[in-house]
């Protein structure tokens, strides 16, 4: 029975004057659902893993994204262009914010009793967060995308990196050295991980054309 017959059929008997019939129908078919709220909390560290295991893929789109530290970086050599606003006010932030800045979201949201750790916790657009704040893909009528493989697309990591390194002023800038050692950190865990250890095969070596991605796998 779908939810909007569950209803129909409270209905019904309520016009009979059944209340505890009523009670016991709606109790055991669509109850209220007592779910206490974990706390979210995941550093920049973090974040970069999960970035890096599913190739800077919007796992709800199958798009590509970016780097957020490459992205601050655009904005501070080209302000006019790619605004920011410390409080993501869309009047004064560029749409480069919304449609390439990767988040983690939660896959089961934190509000319907999803957990606060890797297993749960999915790459995709600002956009798309905000989009599906604390509904479920299917409730949205969403797919799943598959992860991405970081030799077709890495974010742009790699211009960050060389970008960085070649301007030393950019790491003076809080939330782009934070980026940066977080990055860092999640590459050397990343290449351990899946053997690459041989840094001429290294997957971060070479800037890596975009590659476009719409294969999807049912959740």
């Amino acid at each position: 029975m779908n939810k909007a017959s569950i209803i129909q059929q409270i209905c019904e008997l309520l016009l009979i004057n059944k209340k505890q019939e009523c009670f016991d129908f709606a109790n055991n078919n669509y109850p209220f659902d007592n779910i206490i709220a974990q706390k979210r909390q995941y550093s920049k560290y973090q974040m970069c893993k999960i970035f890096l295991r599913d190739g800077f893929i919007d796992r709800y789109s199958g798009d590509n994204l970016l780097f957020p530290g490459l992205i601050k970086i655009l904005t501070i050599e080209l302000p006019d262009i790619f605004k920011y606003h410390r409080n993501w006010k869309m009047s004064d932030t560029h749409m480069i914010y919304w449609d390439l800045f990767p988040t983690i979201d939660h896959l089961i949201p934190i509000a319907r009793g999803g957990q606060d750790n890797e297993s749960n916790w999915i790459t995709t657009s600002m956009v798309r967060n905000a989009a599906k704040s604390n509904w479920t893909i299917e409730e949205l009528g969403w797919k799943l995308f598959d992860k991405g493989q970081l030799d077709n697309w890495n974010g742009l990591i790699n211009y960050f990196i060389e970008l960085t390194n070649k301007n030393p002023v950019y790491k003076m800038d809080s939330y782009v050295n934070g980026w940066r050692l977080g990055l860092i950190k999640a590459m050397k865990d990343f290449e351990k991980k899946n053997k690459y250890n041989d840094k001429t095969n290294s997957l971060f070596r070479q800037p890596l054309l975009p590659a476009s991605r719409k294969q999807t796998t049912d959740s």
